[in-house]
C-alpha cells in the first residue's frame, strides 16, 4: 500500500507543519518480502485514519497517511523515509516496521528532528531520549520480554533443559538475551541453541538437532512464518516440549493455524493486546468497536490478525498524541505531548495495562501477560506483570 505523492508543498516541512489544514504522517512497512505478513500493521494504520477523517479528522485537520514498501531492506527504508521528509514532507514518520530499517534511518531524523514515534520493533535502541530525542518506541521490549519467559521457566518448570531457536538478528539476539538475564545461574539449563536465517526454507535441522540435545523447553524466537514450520516439524517428529513463542508471531492467522491448530494447542505466548477471537471480550465495548472497524474500513483484514490489531492501538495512540497538540504542530511540540502520555488506555489494551511516557522515559508500553493457546484461543496465565526489566534510558 503506496501513498499518494503529495505535489505543491509549502518550502519547508516545518512550515507545512505548522500551518497545513491536513496532517501529513509517514510509513514504512514490509509489503512485499519475507516479513509481508507484519504489512497488516500500515494497512490497518491506513484504515484507521481513514475513519478518523471520515468523522472530521483531528482538530478539525484531515489525516494523509503516506506509506510506502521497503521489503524489509534497510537501504529502501532510508530512501523511501528520505522522500516521505523531502519530497511528501510529512510531519512525522510513524509506526515504521523493523530493527534494521529504524536504526538505518534513525541518525537521520533525529538530526533533521522530525518525530519518529511508535515504530513497530521492540528494540530498546528506541527509549534513548537524551541521545536521540525525536525517536520513540510503543510495544514492550523484546529483552524484557525474554525475561518474563526466564522468570515463567524458574517459577513453573525448574531445572528443566532449555532449547532456543532464535532469528539471526538483532531482534533474536535481544530476546535470547533476556532470557539468559532472567536465568542467571539457571542458564547453564540451556543445552542448545540454534539461529536461523530469514532466507532459510526448511528448519527442519534445526528442529531435529534441538530435540536430540534433551531439552524439555524450547523457547522460538523469529518470524510467525518459520515458528509455523517450527511447531509444524515438532508434531512430525513426535515432539512435544513446553513451547514458548516470542509475542510477535502469536499469531493465529499467520503462525498458528499455518501450523495446524491442534499442533499448536499449549503454546505459550505473551500479550499486552485484547485477543479478537477470545468470548471473554464478546461484550467488550473496545472490542465490538474494533470488529465495527474492521467491517467497515478493513474489510479485506482478518480478525484473527494480530498485527492488524497491533496497528488499530498503536494509531489511537497517535491519535492520542495529536489531539493533545491542539493547534500546535510544530514537531517540538509533537514530541512534547509523545512524551506526556498518562495512563492512556487504548480501546483494545488488556485491562491493568495504561500507556505511559515522560521525558526521560519513552518506553511506552511496559506491561505484558503470558497467555496460553487453548486450540482456538489465547488463554491468560496469571497476572499482568511488568516487563521493564531493562536499564534506565540514556
Amino acid at each position: 500500500m503506496a501513498g499518494s505523492v503529495l505535489s505543491g508543498a509549502p518550502a519547508t516541512a516545518e512550515d507545512q507543519a505548522e500551518s497545513a489544514d491536513e496532517i501529513r504522517i509517514g510509513n514504512v512497512m514490509p509489503y512485499t518480502g519475507p516479513l509481508a505478513a507484519f504489512s497488516s500493521i500500515g494497512k490497518a494504520e491506513a484504515a484507521y485514519f481513514d475513519m478518523v477523517n471520515e468523522h472530521g479528522g483531528i482538530n478539525g485537520r484531515k489525516v494523509r497517511f503516506v506509506s510506502y514498501d521497503d521489503s524489509s531492506d534497510p537501504e529502501a527504508a532510508r530512501e523511501k523515509t528520505r522522500k516521505l521528509v523531502e519530497a511528501d514532507q510529512v510531519l512525522l514518520v510513524f509506526g515504521s516496521f523493523g530493527t534494521p530499517g529504524n536504526l538505518a534511518v534513525r541518525p537521520y531524523l533525529n538530526e533533521h528532528k522530525v518525530p519518529q514515534l511508535f515504530l513497530a520493533s521492540g528494540d530498546e535502541e528506541w527509549s534513548k531520549p537524551k541521545a536521540f530525542p525525536y525517536t520513540m518506541g510503543w510495544q514492550p521490549a523484546f529483552r524484557a520480554e525474554g525475561r518474563i519467559y526466564a522468570n515463567y521457566i524458574q517459577a513453573s518448570y525448574p531445572e528443566r533443559k532449555i532449547a532456543v531457536l532464535w532469528q539471526n538478528d538483532q531482534f533474536g539476539r535481544d530476546l535470547f538475551r533476556g532470557l539468559q538475564e532472567g536465568l542467571g545461574d539457571w542458564a547453564r539449563m540451556i543445552v542448545s541453541d540454534i539461529a536461523f536465517d530469514l532466507s532459510d526454507k526448511s528448519i527442519d535441522t534445526q528442529i531435529d538437532l534441538l530435540k536430540d540435545s534433551g531439552a524439555e523447553i524450547l523457547l522460538f524466537d523469529g518470524a510467525p512464518a518459520v515458528a509455523a514450520l517450527a511447531i509444524r516439524r515438532m508434531a512430525e517428529i513426535d515432539w512435544h516440549p513446553v513451547f514458548l513463542l516470542d509475542n510477535t508471531s502469536a499469531s493465529i492467522a499467520n503462525a498458528l493455524r499455518p501450523a495446524g491448530l491442534e499442533n499448536s494447542i499449549g503454546v505459550i505466548s505473551t500479550s499486552f493486546l485484547k485477543n479478537p477471537g477470545d468470548p471473554a471480550w464478546n461484550d467488550d465495548a473496545g472490542m465490538k468497536q474494533w470488529s465495527d472497524f474492521m467491517d467497515k474500513y478493513f474489510p479485506d483484514g482478518n480478525k484473527e490478525d494480530g498485527n492488524a490489531l497491533f496497528g488499530y492501538a498503536a494509531a489511537e495512540t497517535l491519535h492520542q498524541v495529536l489531539k493533545q497538540c491542539g493547534n500546535d504542530l510544530s514537531r517540538e511540540n509533537v514530541m512534547r505531548q509523545a512524551a506526556s502520555l498518562k495512563e492512556f488506555r487504548s480501546a483494545i489494551l488488556l485491562p491493568g495495562i495504561a500507556i505511559n511516557t515522560g521525558p526521560e522515559d519513552f518506553r511506552p508500553i511496559q506491561q505484558m501477560r503470558l497467555v496460553q493457546f487453548d486450540g482456538s484461543t489465547w488463554q491468560p496465565i496469571g497476572d499482568t506483570l511488568e516487563s521493564a526489566f531493562v536499564d534506565a534510558p540514556k
